[in-house]
């Protein structure tokens, strides 16, 4: 292992809604939304180089200048044929419209000013929009996008707390968004690991794994020293992967072996950033889960339950003998690219703070401005929040929430850990609900998040009541004010695990 040093920011909080990624007909992949930003400016600049007022390409393409108007500023996306329209008006071709280089200097800065005070950066601010016209002078357009540039510059450069840890988590979800969380390269591994030892179906047993590994060359040791900061430590030298005795570990002894292995099947390299080290960790633990639940045999159940409208996680778990989170993890691999289902997933501490999360549905979590929702605190009115105050611990929690982004029906539970009380949920659009057990509930919420009078500011009567009056003590979570721990893996004693290999070499 070689290790390394890298830095990290802090930032302020504010939302984001993103958008679910177009697919095309032909090979499942994203594609780019129209930039109507940058087409509002390309049409502008023709307009006026040929000297027509919106009166005039009103009248050579059939609309009226109201509307070319919303499509200069970027406030509306025309439909194909305006834009066969204007493009034919303008003498260009449509490539040439839609093309991505501004046409000049000018057009290029209202574009960046227009995208920035349209970003949950600036938003946060609470300042007053710029109109961006063309009688907004050049040097003030000049300072304004210098002034927003150094701002993000200046935040991106601020040390002490896990900014980088946020930045790189943030980017790895829009990625896993846009793939619909599918990785088809790693469910081919796993499927060849499967075939390799002529497992076709059922849980997947310690036995199977113990052959899987010893098909990949490693022997398998249980010791009961193992370093602290480490779930396993594999020896590449000897082709052994050590891993701990104990009984009370929260992790499926299982799925900690397969990632390990996991590791050395997708020939993964000593990462060279936080951001690496993320990406390494989400595609071990796809790899782990596609052999704990296999492709084939895992759609096959889910498309019998979806042809019955019996979709349930808890299903999902018991037939395959894995943890609920697990289950509700693999949904997500395979919702969309089998069932043709959008979902997300939460895991929210009872605190409220979402530990982890992910949504191609268009559901609204809330953001920093890097995008990143890990640390948020979720709306008090959603499902992952409703389920800690549910008496039935044991069953299910199903609820309808009304959102500012759509109605959407989620299904959670609640686990707890050393760590406390955790919510794990999964939820779909209202229009996919008719395939899930639990369409019927009669709980209903209603949420106005990311508006701060949904559930942040107290209700004015207890405020009137009490502002002023209360100083409550926090509890500081220390592990918010460090810097991220140094190495390329991150928290883990260099010098302790060479040493626990050192000791354990002659056995």
């Amino acid at each position: 292992m070689h290790f390394f040093a890298y830095c990290e920011f802090v930032t302020s909080a504010t939302w984001n809604r993103p958008v679910p990624a177009g697919r095309t007909e032909d090979d499942g992949g994203a594609e780019p939304a129209l930039d109507v930003i940058s087409l509002g400016r390309r049409v502008r600049h023709l307009r006026k180089g040929k000297g027509m007022t919106l009166d005039d390409l009103g009248a050579a393409v059939g609309t009226v200048a109201s509307q070319l108007s919303l499509i200069e500023n970027g406030k509306r996306e025309p439909k194909l044929g305006l834009l066969q329209s204007l493009a034919k008006a303008l003498d260009v071709s449509i490539d040439q419209l839609l093309g991505a280089e501004p046409p000049s200097r000018r057009a290029a800065l209202e574009i960046e000013l227009e995208r920035a005070q349209r970003g949950p950066l600036y938003q946060s601010l609470g300042l007053p929009k710029v109109r961006v016209s063309s009688r907004l002078p050049l040097d003030v357009l000049e300072s304004l996008v210098g002034l927003q540039s150094e701002l993000e510059r200046r935040l991106n450069e601020q040390v002490a707390t896990p900014e980088e840890a946020r930045r790189a988590n943030g980017e790895l979800r829009a990625m896993m968004r846009e793939r619909d969380n599918y990785f088809p390269e790693y469910e081919q591994a796993a499927q060849q690991v499967l075939d390799s030892v002529g497992h076709t179906t059922g849980p997947l047993s310690q036995h199977v794994i113990a052959d899987i590994a010893a098909h990949l060359g490693f022997s398998l040791h249980h010791v009961s020293d193992l370093p602290h900061s480490t779930r396993s430590v594999t020896d590449l030298k000897n082709k052994r992967i050590y891993l701990t005795q104990s009984q009370r570990s929260e992790h499926d002894p299982r799925s900690v072996l397969l990632q390990a292995l996991g590791h050395f099947v997708l020939d993964h390299q000593t990462p060279r950033s936080y951001g690496e080290f993320l990406s390494q960790r989400v595609a071990t633990n796809y790899f782990a889960a596609a052999l704990l639940l296999p492709e084939k045999a895992t759609v096959e159940f889910l498309q019998r339950a979806k042809a019955a409208k019996e979709i349930a996680v808890e299903d999902i778990r018991d037939a395959f003998a894995v943890s609920y989170e697990t289950a509700a993890h693999r949904f997500t691999n395979l919702a969309t690219r089998h069932l043709d289902i959008r979902t997300h997933f939460q895991k929210v501490h009872e605190s409220g703070i979402v530990y982890k999360a992910y949504e191609n549905d268009g559901v609204t979590f809330p953001s920093d401005h890097t995008g990143a929702i890990e640390g948020q605190p979720i709306c008090r009115y959603w499902t992952s929040r409703e389920v800690f105050s549910v008496p039935d611990k044991f069953s299910a929690y199903n609820q309808y929430t009304d959102t500012p982004a759509g109605t959407f029906w989620c299904t959670a539970r609640t686990e707890r850990s050393s760590g406390g009380l955790f919510s794990l949920s999964i939820g779909v659009p209202y229009a996919h609900v008719k395939w899930f057990r639990g369409r019927d509930t009669t709980e209903r919420s209603k949420s106005r998040c990311p508006d701060p009078d949904c559930c942040r500011t107290p209700p004015q009567e207890l405020a009137s009541e009490w502002s002023g009056m209360a100083w409550p003590s926090a509890r500081a979570h220390s592990h918010l004010l460090a810097a991220l721990p140094p190495g390329a893996f991150p928290g883990v004693d260099e010098t302790e695990v060479y040493s626990f290999l050192q000791a354990h070499a002659g056995d």
